[in-house]
């Protein structure tokens, strides 16, 4: 039993001026009100109440000690008023770290809309590769990609990562379109050059590296997406990077037959919180914003 519970009951008692009373306020047994209340005197070392067969009396101390309980079972529900509050309406800070091309190209462009939704929530965001510590940096919400480490956080999907093989027509004008996974030694390729997105890999039927004569290392999507556009060269990007160039003829996809991905498996981006019993209703709110967009 909590010591809340225990100076709410001795409240009671003193107010109710007796047991009986008190238990049913709480709708719990009179014994189970005594027990608590003794214990509540062992701790404190002192006698603050006379209990008879028909009567409770407050002694000295206990008058003195009821002055303090009050206030304090008045802060503590003050307290769970306020935090009730902030928990039940969207508002404050809410700070986010993003991977830079999908924060960039997917979740900037959704930031206004979600501040006229909810106005009182105040929005830092983070564009950055770096690997957060939620906890000790105070972020409420990563977004990552990727094949996710175990750990104590909840990782909310929101899409999977469909990698594009594509290069620019101004390219390919000039050069000839690749028919086979082999083709792409003749032609001029880049690569992430983020750790662990490097290669490029086929996944139709297993796992298969492909060994590609790169000329150049990127460690953007957006850049490897500008030097394409202006014709220099193939590169493997994710579709959500790429959707409006492909739909507008900016950019053609290569071997459309085939499934490709920088890893050995197929990745996918997540919205990455802490777990917690009671999330805030700030980041709730968030995360169902991101789910309503991106599925």
């Amino acid at each position: 039993m909590s010591l809340f519970t225990r100076l709410a009951y001795f409240n009671c008692v003193v107010e109710q001026g007796s047991i009986s009373k008190a238990s049913q306020v709480f709708d719990v047994q009179p014994s189970s009100i005594s027990r608590q209340l003794s214990a509540l005197e062992a701790e404190l070392n002192v006698r603050i109440l006379d209990r008879t067969t028909r009567n409770v009396g407050v002694t000295e101390a206990g008058l003195v000690f009821y002055q303090y309980s009050k206030r304090i079972i008045a802060e503590f529900d003050e307290a769970k008023r306020a935090v009730n509050i902030v928990h039940n309406s969207p508002k404050g800070r809410l700070k986010i770290s993003a991977t830079v091309a999908f924060g960039e190209n997917k979740i900037l462009p959704l930031l206004p809309l979600f501040r006229a939704a909810f106005p009182d929530i105040k929005v830092e965001i983070e564009i950055t590769e770096r690997i957060v510590d939620l906890i000790e940096e105070n972020v409420d919400v990563a977004i990552r990609s990727g094949r996710l480490p175990d750990s104590n956080l909840i990782a909310k999907k929101l899409m999977n990562n469909h990698f594009i093989l594509c290069a620019s027509p101004s390219y390919l004008a000039h050069r000839s379109i690749p028919k086979t996974t082999a083709d792409l030694a003749q032609h001029d390729c880049l690569v992430y050059g983020f750790k662990g997105w490097h290669d490029w890999y086929i996944l139709n039927n297993k796992p298969s590296k492909i060994e590609i004569p790169y000329y150049m290392e990127v460690n953007s999507v957006n850049g490897q997406k500008q030097l394409i556009l202006n014709g220099g060269g193939i590169a493997l990007l994710p579709q959500w990077a790429i959707d409006e160039e492909l739909n507008n003829g900016k950019l053609v996809q290569l071997l459309p037959q085939s499934t490709f991905s920088p890893c050995h498996y197929e990745t996918s981006t997540y919205a990455i919180y802490q777990h917690r019993q009671l999330v805030s209703s700030k980041v709730r709110v968030f995360l169902d914003f991101l789910s309503e967009h991106f599925n």
